[in-house]
């Protein structure tokens, strides 16, 4: 007869392998276009491939992996339309957490953004934590709006960004003016201004996302037509 909790903990490491590489993914750890191979995994783990090839199947449906011939599985990278198109949804969702947040937000809240951008000017000089307390500022601003169909939302949106690749916050003067602009939008929404709330959100997500153009531009011109880095050490 099988012993109490049999058949549940292969279950419940195959979460925690999928909620492990999940999270390196959405911190940039694992970068578009990175291999994730079984056996690497399997010897990480210390597991069979059998969980392993599972919780990589999870993230392949989720949209985060693909599968490449002769390169096998791959995080996944977003094509230049799809890209454009997440800017949209990124600016009607972060405009209207902005104009809710206005509306709704407590004292509290507003003074924890505020205490988010006092710690951020202090850490400009290093854009990958810059990026994570950006991605944290942001959910604040969400949860202040106090919907949690928007927070949903965002939620599937998060997944999607961790596939743009190197943050917008390493562009020369960019991590400077983004926090400018959370100033604006924090301003906005205790003054409960939920228009000009929604207007600084939109043209916070309109600005991020001209430089990820110009960031895009320079990754194809560094590019051979066949995707090999040219050398640019001249």
């Amino acid at each position: 007869m099988p012993k109490s909790g049999d058949g549940f903990e292969g279950k419940d490491m195959k979460i925690d392998i999928f909620e492990t590489l999940q999270n390196e993914i959405l911190e940039g750890q694992l970068q578009p276009g990175d291999r994730v191979k079984e056996a690497e995994l399997a010897n990480r783990f210390g597991l069979s491939r059998t969980p392993i090839r599972e919780a990589l199947r999870r993230l392949e449906t989720r949209g985060l992996l693909v599968h490449e011939p002769y390169r096998g599985m791959v995080v996944a990278q977003l094509e230049a339309s799809a890209i454009g198109e997440l800017y949209v949804m990124r600016e009607i969702l972060d405009s209207s957490a902005a104009r809710l947040a206005a509306q709704h937000a407590t004292d509290a809240e507003i003074a924890a953004m505020e205490a988010q951008i006092a710690r951020d000017r202090k850490i400009l000089d290093d854009p990958l934590k810059l990026a994570a307390s950006n991605r944290a500022f942001h959910i604040a601003i969400y949860r202040a709006a106090h919907n949690r169909f928007l927070v949903k939302a965002s939620d599937t949106l998060t997944e999607s960004l961790a596939l743009l690749g190197p943050t917008t916050l390493s562009a020369k003067g960019r991590s400077e003016r983004s926090i400018k602009e959370h100033e604006d939008i924090v301003a906005a929404i205790k003054q409960r201004d939920g228009d000009r709330a929604s207007a600084a959100a939109r043209d916070h997500i309109r600005a991020a996302f001209q430089v990820r153009l110009l960031q895009l531009d320079q990754t194809i011109i560094e590019t051979d037509p066949v995707g090999n880095a040219l050398d640019n050490t001249d």
